[in-house]
């Protein structure tokens, strides 16, 4: 399925790529609808133009269905296996990626969003039956008893919340944790932030978030706040003991909620915001409350190597029911339809999590 412009999504077909003895190809088994897709769908702005047309989709689980020889070697992998594949590779030429941070590679090397499918090898996306693995691609051989729908959590929801929470955010033992947002990464920072040992974990959603709230607590929040029916400050002040939280993170992808974090840490507090907001969008925040406080704001985005091989050893540990986050599959010819209900178009649909199978 390609992306020709902003809300316009058609069939098209492709030539399966040649692969040489340094690139590899993938059978799609399952695709994550992000919670970014959406805004991809839509035309939202990012930090470059899209290059129409794509195909979308980078949460990727499958199988090597052809393979280099240099691939394999440098990769341990060989027809058959069953893999995950990060968001990012990077061009290995900027500064960035010389630098091992490919996740912010200048040219916006990634699967599912920046690449076009105008020219081969095409298949630089998930939605559809194919994958190009690039020779850059950062290719993570799963367990074949991982649910399909627990590894196509891995790198995007599960190795996102790692190394926002975890390696940028570092979370401790006994630490007080906001999490602004019950949707799949809110859900995915309460698993982490309970195996980095934090005290109190407290998920904030609205009153359609009930569903959500409660797989919140059972993946480990203690506390779950209608911010609708109750004041969230005051309830983090009670909690605390005036305090106030060590960490706050916001995944709502909404100003308001960004907004909020600076009220709801205490001082010298960590703030970290992986939401997308809008690449032009100016939020108007009271720069003095970083300043006084002494906070830490804290900006991340996607997953990377170091945090995705721990997200996969925890998602053997099977400790989490991750898979009951995944509410809705459709087949990969609806994938327009699917884009649509995650980004909430269809209220009544009340989805976490939506999936896409060729």
């Amino acid at each position: 399925m390609v992306l020709e412009g902003p809300r316009t999504m058609r069939q098209w077909e492709f030539d399966i790529p040649t692969i040489l003895e340094d690139d590899a190809l993938l059978k799609v088994e399952m695709t994550g609808v992000c919670g970014s897709d959406p805004g991809i769908y839509n035309g939202k702005a990012f930090k470059a133009p899209r290059p129409y047309p794509i195909i979308m989709g980078h949460e990727i689980i499958g199988h090597i269905e052809e393979i280099g020889e240099k691939f394999a070697a440098r990769n341990g992998l060989q027809v058959g296996d069953r893999v995950i594949v990060e968001y990012a590779f990077g061009c290995g030429q900027c500064s960035s990626c010389l630098t091992g941070h490919y996740v912010t590679c200048d040219k916006h090397y990634n699967y599912g969003s920046m690449i076009s499918c105008k020219n081969p090898p095409h298949l630089f996306g998930a939605y559809g039956a194919y994958v190009y693995l690039h020779p850059r691609a950062m290719v993570h051989k799963i367990s074949p008893a991982i649910s399909a729908e627990a590894g196509v959590l891995i790198c995007a929801v599960l190795g996102n919340a790692l190394r926002w929470l975890r390696h940028k955010g570092g979370i401790s033992i006994g630490e007080t944790v906001v999490i602004l947002g019950p949707g799949q990464q809110g859900l995915a920072a309460v698993i982490i932030a309970r195996q980095a040992g934090a005290g109190q974990i407290i998920v904030a959603g609205m009153s359609k978030d009930r569903r959500r709230l409660e797989l919140a607590r059972r993946y480990g929040a203690h506390h779950v706040v209608d911010v609708e029916k109750e004041d969230l400050s005051a309830v983090v002040r009670d909690i605390t003991h005036g305090r106030m939280a060590d960490v706050a993170m916001d995944v709502t992808g909404s100003a308001g909620g960004a907004r909020a974090l600076f009220d709801l840490v205490r001082q010298q507090g960590r703030i970290i915001l992986p939401g997308l907001y809008g690449a032009n969008k100016e939020i108007p925040i009271a720069l003095d409350k970083i300043v006084t406080k002494e906070l830490t704001v804290l900006g991340v985005f996607s997953q990377d190597m170091s945090s995705v091989i721990p997200a996969i050893r925890l998602a053997e540990e099977g400790l989490y029911p991750l898979e009951e986050m995944v509410t809705h599959r459709f087949p990969m010819a609806e994938a327009e339809r699917a884009v649509q209900i995650a980004g909430g178009e269809f209220p009544e649909e009340d989805p976490i999590k939506v999936v896409l199978v060729p």
